[in-house]
């Protein structure tokens, strides 16, 4: 889940392929003495759900607290943790997600593929995906997604990244699902042609995953 080469704007928590159990040594590495403190009894918390506040735990309260205690930039990654060590299924990443700011929401995607082995929480998945929220969008479009969204929503999905901007590097597993998809090909065809006709710009992204589409294609 590191991204040690990330861009402005981008965290710890934008790549969730680094395995969990190196990421909390990674993020305390750079996290002063009270961040670390904070987080080892916000993880303590979690493990032990406990701490009840109504209807809320202890837990779910920490994670809308991890900008403030761990800075903007460990956010993320910090919640995933948080996330990890509550276990929480299903039920529990919905109701963070639907509480949930939209960074929380952020938080909840790329801790999917860690807590949800079905897709039972795939509804996440695409309430991401209809929003314009392009980092929202580019968590939605991780190994979950790339696991359990059906073609056809997988399909619309690599096409709200051209819409919105969110470069197809975020699309998980691209190359093996869009290999000789001929109906993806036809849907990026037209949307060229629509671009074209309209005066604008073709993204050059659409022209990578098209070529990918090629029954022997290979990524660059």
């Amino acid at each position: 889940m590191t991204h040690p080469h990330a861009g402005p704007g981008t965290t710890e928590a934008d790549s969730p392929l680094t395995p969990l159990d190196g990421l909390r040594t990674q993020i305390t590495a750079h996290l002063g003495e009270a961040a670390r403190a904070w987080l080892a009894v916000a993880l303590d918390e979690a493990a032990a759900r406990s701490g009840g506040h109504g209807p809320i735990s202890a837990w779910e309260l920490r994670l809308a607290e991890a900008g403030r205690r761990c800075g903007t930039d460990h956010a993320d990654a910090v919640r995933v943790l948080i996330l990890h060590a509550a276990h929480a299924g299903p039920d529990a990443l919905t109701r963070v997600y639907r509480q949930g700011t939209a960074a929380e929401r952020r938080a909840v995607l790329h801790a999917l593929p860690h807590l949800v082995a079905g897709p039972d929480a795939l509804s996440l998945v695409e309430d991401a995906l209809r929003t314009n929220d392009t980092r929202l969008v580019a968590a939605a479009v991780g190994p979950y997604a790339a696991r359990h969204l059906d073609a056809h929503n997988w399909r619309h999905a690599v096409l709200k990244c051209l819409f919105t901007g969110v470069p197809v590097d975020a699309v998980a597993d691209l190359q093996h699902r869009a290999q000789a998809d001929t109906e993806l090909a036809r849907m990026l065809d037209d949307y060229a042609a629509e671009r074209t006709a309209a005066g604008r710009p073709v993204p050059e992204d659409l022209h990578r995953v098209l070529a990918l589409t090629a029954p022997e294609a290979k990524e660059s």
